[in-house]
This record gives structure tokens, sequence and C-alpha cells, in this order.
């Protein structure tokens, strides 16, 4: 919905395509339409999963490198109706003509001279384009730095106070809509990863669901915020959220799943209680997991900021106050000044918070809870 369609000053850029499609159902408030799109996405993503992820997956359980053997493997109707086909067999024909005739080929061929060395025949061609190419990107760097630069000093003081209380508060929303994700996909996801039969059942629909692009559901979200006189402040953490638990998820759930059974067998050996075996051995396992679910997941509730903050519903401009709603107002109004300060503050606290604690707690993970070393 906001590659396909967005306002950037007086211009207004579309794409014909099922998110711009959505973008005009929302601004129109027409419901029937946004209820026709949220249709053809799902039956999209349900056909696209069966035709192509579901067989890629139990192609993939193969190459599988584990001690023991799942208790239950995938299958894939797709995969097996074209494994039976007699499409295949005619491919496999054709590769295996193929295959001989180019053998025959080599043997017939007279042995050719050996040929100049590839790499340094390239290396004399390409060095000075490479060069070219480098002095290129320095000019156009030195050149949009000083575009960049002209742009920040013309921005007042009071500016940038309104920008920095603005970071704060999306930083807020950006950490609390990770610890609300975190709080119900640590138990759902151990649950799934931990038992075969639930993951047969439950992985392929959470798979579904969060394929679900999340801005389609904001309209919806905003009419029952609007319903239950809930503003957009804490509303913003809803939205949010909706796109980004499921990092969160995937992540716990492939670390449920790759915890040792010898590990489990003898937890259960030493007759470990429910609580002891979750804290003492499923937790620490899925921590590494869990982390690249909280790095993903706060980088999408960052990129949502966006849209959250800032949303049009009934072709009425519904805003609160944050990051995510100056980088919006501003593409609205072609305020290329404020558009460039709010950006490069986003970018610094991404980065800043980057080296401050996700780097940390990667460290962490490897060091003391990887079950690797």
């Amino acid at each position: 919905m906001i590659n396909e369609s967005f306002v950037l000053g007086g211009h207004d850029f579309r794409l014909p395509g099922l998110g711009s499609y959505m973008s005009a159902a929302a601004e129109q408030g027409n419901v029937p339409a946004m209820v026709y799109g949220v249709v053809a996405m799902v039956a999209m993503i349900v056909g696209l999963d069966q035709v192509l992820w579901r067989p890629v997956i139990v192609w993939a359980q193969r190459f599988r490198v584990e001690e023991t053997s799942a208790a239950e493997t995938t299958r894939s109707w797709f995969l097996d109706l074209l494994r039976h086909s007699g499409l295949r067999r005619r491919v496999e024909a054709w590769w295996l003509r193929r295959r001989r005739h180019e053998a025959r080929r080599s043997r017939l061929a007279p042995a050719a001279p050996a040929p100049a060395d590839p790499a340094r025949s390239a290396a004399r061609v390409l060095q000075p384009a490479a060069t070219a190419a480098l002095a290129l990107l320095a000019l156009l760097l030195l050149y949009g730095s000083g575009r960049l630069i002209h742009l920040l000093l013309s921005l007042p003081g009071s500016t940038w106070l309104h920008l920095l209380g603005a970071g704060g508060t999306t930083l807020a929303r950006v950490l609390l809509s990770t610890a609300l994700g975190t709080l119900w996909t640590v138990p759902v996801g151990l649950a799934i990863g931990l038992s075969p039969r639930l993951s047969r059942l439950l992985q392929p629909v959470v798979q579904v669901v969060a394929s679900f692009p999340a801005p389609m559901l904001f309209p919806a979200v905003i009419a029952l915020l609007h319903l239950a006189r809930v503003g957009l402040g804490w509303g913003s953490v809803l939205l949010m959220l909706l796109g980004t638990q499921w990092y969160i998820l995937f992540n716990v759930v492939a670390g449920a799943s790759s915890v040792p059974s010898d590990l489990r067998e003898a937890a259960h050996a030493f007759g470990l209680g429910r609580w002891r075996r979750l804290w003492s051995l499923y937790i620490p396992a899925t921590f590494p997991y869990l982390v690249t679910g909280w790095v993903t997941a706060a980088g999408g509730a960052w990129n949502a900021t966006i849209v959250a903050e800032y949303v049009t519903h009934h072709g009425v401009i519904v805003e609160t106050f944050g990051l995510g709603a100056v980088i919006s107002e501003a593409a609205t109004r072609a305020d290329f000044h404020a558009l460039a300060a709010a950006v490069l503050l986003m970018s610094t606290i991404v980065v800043t918070f980057n080296r401050l604690v996700w780097r940390p707690a990667y460290e962490l993970a490897q060091v003391r809870y990887s079950l690797t070393k």
C-alpha cells in the first residue's frame, strides 16, 4: 500500500496494483472495496503458499542436518503432483539427453589451447571503469552531503527540540510494541516449536496470517479504536504490533524446534517440572533466536511508525505526536528541511540503539546461551 501509493508534496504517485487499490478504498471509506481487496490478498497469499513456498519447504527437508529424525515431516500436495506428473519425466529425459550430447561433444572436440588468464584480462579492462565510477560516486556523495548540510542548517533550534521529543516518544512506542509482542509470542512460539503436531497444524496458518500486509487492516483497527475512544497515541502501538509481532514468533518457533532432543529427554529423565524446564532449558536455548526476533521486530516497528502515527481514515488525517508522523507530514507538505532532519534523526536513534543494546544482547547470546559452543 505504501510503495504503490504515496504523496510527496503536490505529487500523487500511484501504480496499478492491489496496494494502491486498497489505499484508494481506505481514503474513500469504501468498505465493500476494502473487503474485496482483503479477500483478493488472502487468496493470493494462500495460493502462493501452496504452489511455491510449501513445496520449497518440503523439498528443503532433505538438506536438514540432525542427529535424530523429525517425528513428523511436512508434505505438499502440489509437490507430490509435480513428482508424479508427466512434465517432470519429460524434463528429466530432456536434461539427460542434453548431458549425454554435451559429453559426446567434449570427447570428440580437439584439445583447445590454454586460454589467457581471464582474471588479469578482466582487471585491465575494468580497473579504469572502476576508478571512474568511484570518482563519480565520491563527487555525488560530496554534493549530496553539501545539500543535506544546507537543509539542516536552515532549521531553528526549536524544530530540533521538537524532533528530539518526537524521536523519544516514537522510541518508547517501538519498545512497547516489541515488549507486548514478546508477551504472547514466546509461550505460543514455544508451544508450536516443541510440538510436531501443533507445528504441522498451526505453522501454515501463522505463515499465511503473517504474510498479510498489516496496513490493509489499519482502517478497520482505526474504526475500532474510534468506537472504543482510544486515541492514536496508544492505538499506534497496536498498529505497529500488527506487523512486527510475527518476527518474534517465527524466531521463537525456530529456536524451540532446534532444541536437541537429547536435552529434552534428559530434562524429562531428571524429573524437571514444566516451569523448571522452561527457565532452565527452553528460554536459554531460544534466547539467541529471541534476540534476532527483537531486532527485526524493532526495525519493522520503526518502519511502521511512518504509517501508524499518521493515518488517513475516511478522507480525514488522524495523527499523533511522534517522529513517524513528522516524516509523513513533511513528505505530504514537501517540507524537505524537516523531512531530511527527521530521517537523519531516526537513523541516528536506530544505529545508536543497535550499538548500545542489541549488539551486547547478541554477544551475550553467543557467549552464554549458544548450543553450538
